[in-house]
């Protein structure tokens, strides 16, 4: 099955055929920095981070750009609030991003250019459309005329009388139409500025994107992605300004939007006080959690967060832990035989079969639920196999196992998800001998040494039911990123690392 995308243009599924064979251009529109973001926003890169990753699973060359908006009337009042300059707030709040995109896992775009760093790009921009008749200034404002452009509602299927029945804005008796909207703003007082053939003044939103997309991935680029809410206006005027100005079509080829993040069943708004940020989640969050939240609902449908779906959703992630951890130990320390085979023909089929299952649901406009369901499938044979197998371990199943897993962890990666295996024993941080020595009054000289004393002295005081003692030991491991899962097996201990 090859790839279909649901392109919001076309309003349906279609086959993804790019521009140039063997490449993709990718551009999302990036967060305007003014505040920490919240799960909407991270939804959104989430679900183009997948989109990033599965491409380049299936081999293709991907120029992924994402922008910042780094001037805007809202960073302009949250400056002046805080008593700093545009630049501060801005760095502040793109430094922040960064930190919460590498939180989740999200690999960076390739391009990240900034709306300030483009101004004479948009200058030109705007002359080319004044030129053309597709613009118009007034006391140093310029406006689209949307009524110039034919195509103006394509991309939201909304008419013109439509578009003005939902207008929430007082109108601008400067503009010709209603609707017309700000490719340059005149300059205010105590504002940034920049010089322009119309006065000093600074772009619009609209413009940015346009500009900052044709530049790096030019006319005709493939994918273009963003939220729902972004579908109109935002994304209609790009449209309009790049295929207006270029004079052909298409500015893009594929638009792709995902859904919002609903709280509690409302949507999340400000108005509603329910906007929840990214950074206090991962407070209480493996950051993982939060993402496989994402990706267990098509990236398209809305999604509806609570702490009880979060929760459901680390107890799943949980299984897929724990079904690699008990490989891992199944693999290292199971006893090994050459019995009969015990189920290994029809788990070999599964493991053989898993991955065009997986391919088949990621083809159909990259559907992470599905996929997620191909991966816990997986996870129930994987167990049943271990099950059968776990006291009679042939050489061919070990193989098999440690295949399966690794399909596992892959999958997981094209997710975002990063499992992993164990670290390495000399990578043990060497605290643990101080931890062995305060608890019982000894010297250590071997970290690996002090860890297994620990280990051991943790499983004797569960079985005398010294739960102080165990609790103890426990937390101050934890304290050195191990986790330890108890298991049918035994103590299984796994070091996370810093």
């Amino acid at each position: 099955m090859s790839l279909r995308v649901y392109n919001t243009l076309a309003r349906k599924k279609e086959k993804f055929v790019p521009r140039e064979k063997g490449k993709v251009s990718m551009y999302v529109c990036g967060p305007t920095v003014y505040n920490y973001i919240h799960i909407g926003n991270a939804r959104c890169y989430v679900a183009f981070d997948v989109i990033y990753r599965y491409l380049q699973h299936k081999g293709y060359d991907v120029t992924y750009v994402r922008n910042l908006t780094d001037i805007d009337d809202k960073i302009i009042k949250r400056a002046n609030k805080e008593g700093l300059t545009t630049k501060e707030i801005a760095d502040k709040y793109i430094k922040a991003f960064h930190k919460d995109m590498k939180n989740l896992g999200n690999r960076s775009s390739r391009i990240e250019p900034k709306a300030t760093e483009h101004i004479s790009e948009m200058i030109e921009t705007i002359n080319c459309l004044i030129r053309k008749g597709f613009a118009y200034e007034v006391d140093g404002d310029v406006f689209f005329e949307i009524q110039r452009f034919g195509d103006y509602g394509k991309l939201s299927g909304r008419t013109i009388e439509e578009m003005r029945a939902g207008e929430r804005v007082d109108v601008d008796m400067k503009k010709r139409h209603p609707m017309d909207f700000a490719l340059w703003k005149a300059a205010k007082s105590r504002e940034p500025s920049w010089d322009s053939p119309w006065g000093k003044g600074r772009p619009g939103w609209h413009i940015e994107c346009s500009v900052m997309s044709s530049k790096y991935l030019g006319m005709g680029f493939d994918i273009h992605g963003g939220g729902h809410d972004l579908i109109f206006p935002h994304h209609e005027n790009e449209i309009a300004q790049a295929e207006a100005c270029a004079g052909k079509v298409p500015f893009v080829k594929y638009w792709l939007h995902n859904g919002f993040v609903n709280i509690k069943e409302e949507k999340m708004a400000k108005s509603l006080g329910n906007v929840i940020l990214v950074r206090e989640i991962l407070k209480e969050y493996d950051p993982n959690v939060l993402r496989m939240f994402f990706v267990s609902t098509h990236y398209r449908s809305p999604i509806n967060y609570s702490e009880e779906n979060l929760n459901a959703v680390a107890s799943a992630l949980e299984r897929i832990k724990t079904v690699i951890h008990n490989i891992n130990y199944l693999v290292e320390s199971g006893a090994k035989t050459e019995q009969d085979d015990l189920g290994e023909k029809r788990f070999k089929e599964v493991v053989v079969g898993v991955e065009s299952k997986f391919l088949e649901a990621m083809d159909d406009d990259f559907n992470t639920a599905s996929a997620l369901g191909v991966i816990f499938e997986f996870v129930k044979e994987m167990n049943f196999f271990l099950e059968k197998n776990q006291k009679n371990l042939s050489e061919s199943a070990k193989c098999l196992l440690l295949e399966a897993r690794d399909k596992l962890i892959g999958f997981m990666t094209v997710l975002g998800i990063e499992l992993g295996v164990e670290k390495a024993v000399e990578e043990l941080p060497d605290a643990l001998i101080g931890i062995a020595e305060k608890i019982f009054g000894r010297t250590f000289e071997d970290k690996n040494e002090a860890l297994k004393v620990l280990i051991e002295a943790r499983e004797k005081a569960r079985k005398d039911k010294d739960w102080a003692k165990a609790d103890l030991i426990r937390d101050k491991l934890s304290a050195q990123y191990f986790v330890l899962k108890d298991t049918p097996q035994g103590c299984q201990i796994i070091f996370e690392g810093k």
